[in-house]
């Protein structure tokens, strides 16, 4: 009897899931959508917008320039840091700053890390294989005069069914040659998550 009873629950939890509906449907990739109360999406793209409007309206820009005969500064992006309770792809908002770089005209912007040596790694594999007068040579790179990087943090309280996620993203501009810091940012953002 019991193995008959184990047997129809089995069958019944089957059919019970089967009849379940899964629905995917696409979304406006700006709509704000927070399941978890987690890092997401949206507030990647509010960092980046944050950190763009900083940035390219801070008087570095122009202080560099009047400095440096009009030359517009070059800048490399390095790491973002995540100091944070989970994981965060630094990425999507570094690219979105990188992005505006570029689009704005003021600056001018140089690959870091990983690319930089691929681009390094194929400037190599030219010299082997490819025509002297299409090679490209060493030495032309141009150096930057500033580097970004920062770091996330967060904090994350609770309390029975309620958490609270606090991040703080912070950026900083740094003068490569002198070491002085030229710019700061932050963006914080606050999360009330009741379950």
């Amino acid at each position: 009897m019991k193995k008959l009873s184990l047997v129809v629950l089995s069958i019944a939890a089957f059919l019970f899931s089967s009849c379940s509906t899964h629905k995917v449907s696409r979304v406006d990739t700006k709509e704000s959508i927070d399941l978890s109360g987690r890092w997401n999406d949206t507030d990647s793209r509010m960092v980046a917008e944050e950190m763009v409007n900083q940035v390219l309206g801070g008087g570095w820009i122009s202080n560099f320039q009047t400095d440096n005969q009009g030359k517009k500064p070059v800048v490399i992006v390095g790491l973002v840091y995540n100091k944070s309770h989970e994981h965060i792809n630094a990425e999507t908002f570094t690219k979105e700053v990188e992005r505006a770089f570029i689009n704005s005209g003021k600056v001018r912007l140089v690959q870091a890390g990983d690319k930089r040596e691929e681009l390094r790694r194929e400037r190599a594999a030219q010299q082997e294989f490819a025509s002297m007068e299409t090679a490209k040579q060493w030495g032309k790179e141009l150096g930057a005069d500033f580097m970004m990087n920062g770091d996330i943090n967060s904090i994350v309280d609770t309390y029975k069914n309620e958490r609270v996620n606090f991040y703080k993203v912070n950026l900083e501009l740094t003068n490569l040659e002198t070491n002085e810091v030229v710019w700061i940012g932050d963006k914080e953002i606050k999360k009330y998550i009741q379950n």
